[in-house]
């Protein structure tokens, strides 16, 4: 029963870790460790509030609420490629059954950042420029005719501009760097600014766009909690306006972004509203809303066609981090979506009859 696939593989064939970049998924299987446990042990037990992801890699489990058995699991069943029980806390224990089992523990906070800076797209620069709108040398005119600034309410934005902050750069100079935690959202005032995203075959980044005079760059890993997903470096010399991370949350993310419970968001449904599901396709596989429309993280940006703009749309992940993330690059393109408060809360396992 011993297992000697690398780990890394092992990590890929579980859900969401599946949707990890290589890179991330090599981080995640350096911090993780394939761990044992006897028979008669108890791997979690009712009520346990971890914060951890469990998954079975061999051996069977089962699942108990009261002493009473609600279902095996089997290492390698199709089951067993999603976390085991993940609702906090947890609504029933997991006991093993057969002589040892191998299993792997990984923090679910951790997992989530991870999936959030690998789909949160392909680079930070938020495009809010409309496509219409000539280029000229007045910035801020030029921001206030973004469909993203048009949502935030006046106060607000006399206050984004009172508290943005200038700062000049030189040519070369890094603005942000991946890997970096966010700390600030940026607008260029002067200059032109290239970004670029490092991969595992290309170490000095790949480029990704150029930056100019009103375009901004930045939110993402300040609205998700994530780390920077690239490199910001000026190509001339430049000026920028930033804004901290207290503020934009204040000023900017929370405006922009309607969080619903879920009795507002069932009612926005039956309204016409519309369930749009920013998880793994694998996620979405495993379980979902009844009607929901399964719309990646990271495909969000291009496939933005596929959206009908007078829709409203209810946006849902397991825990409120991606689909923030998402919502919020809807909101700025003009899109009617709302968060859905919390996440989408994981199944309790089927109750099934005792198995001699």
């Amino acid at each position: 029963m011993e297992t000697k696939q690398p780990l890394p593989d092992l990590l890929r064939s579980f859900s969401p870790l599946d949707g990890l970049k290589p890179e991330n998924l090599s981080l995640l299987a350096r911090k993780t460790a394939l761990r044992e446990l006897r028979a008669g042990h108890m791997l979690f037990n009712e009520g346990d509030d971890d914060r951890l992801n469990y998954y079975l890699v061999s051996g069977v489990l089962e699942l108990v609420r009261g002493g009473r058995r609600l279902m095996l699991l089997r290492g390698g069943s199709p089951e067993a490629r999603n976390p085991i029980a993940p609702l906090l806390p947890r609504r029933c224990g997991a006991r093993v059954i057969s002589e040892r089992i191998e299993y792997l523990c990984i923090d679910s906070d951790a997992i989530d950042l991870m999936l959030t800076w690998d789909q949160a797209g392909a680079y930070e620069v938020s495009e809010l420029r409309r496509q219409d709108t000539p280029a000229g040398d007045d910035w801020m005119t030029t921001l206030l005719q973004t469909k993203a600034f048009q949502r935030i309410p006046p106060a607000n934005i006399q206050a984004v501009f009172m508290r943005m902050q200038r700062v000049n750069y030189g040519p070369g100079e890094v603005v942000i760097r991946q890997g970096d935690p966010g700390d600030y959202f940026y607008v260029v005032v002067k200059g032109r600014c290239l970004v670029t995203r490092e991969t595992p075959l290309n170490k000095d980044g790949i480029k990704l766009a150029e930056l100019g005079m009103g375009d901004s760059f930045g939110e993402e890993a300040l609205i998700s909690e994530a780390k920077r997903n690239a490199t910001v470096t000026m190509l001339t010399a430049g000026t920028l306006m930033r804004l901290d991370k207290a503020d934009f949350r204040t000023l900017l993310k929370e405006p922009m972004l309607e969080w619903l419970d879920m009795e507002q968001a069932q009612a926005r449904v039956a309204a016409g509203g519309v369930w749009l599901d920013v998880r793994l396709p694998s996620e979405f596989e495993s379980r979902r809303i009844e009607g929901a429309v399964n719309l990646p993280l990271y495909l969000i940006r291009l496939k933005l066609k596929s959206l009908d703009p007078e829709t409203q749309y209810v946006v849902y992940c397991d825990t409120g981090r991606r689909s923030s993330a998402a919502t919020y690059i809807l909101a700025e393109r003009g899109f009617h979506a709302a968060v859905l408060k919390g996440g989408f809360p994981a199944e309790e396992p089927p109750a099934a009859p005792a198995v001699d």
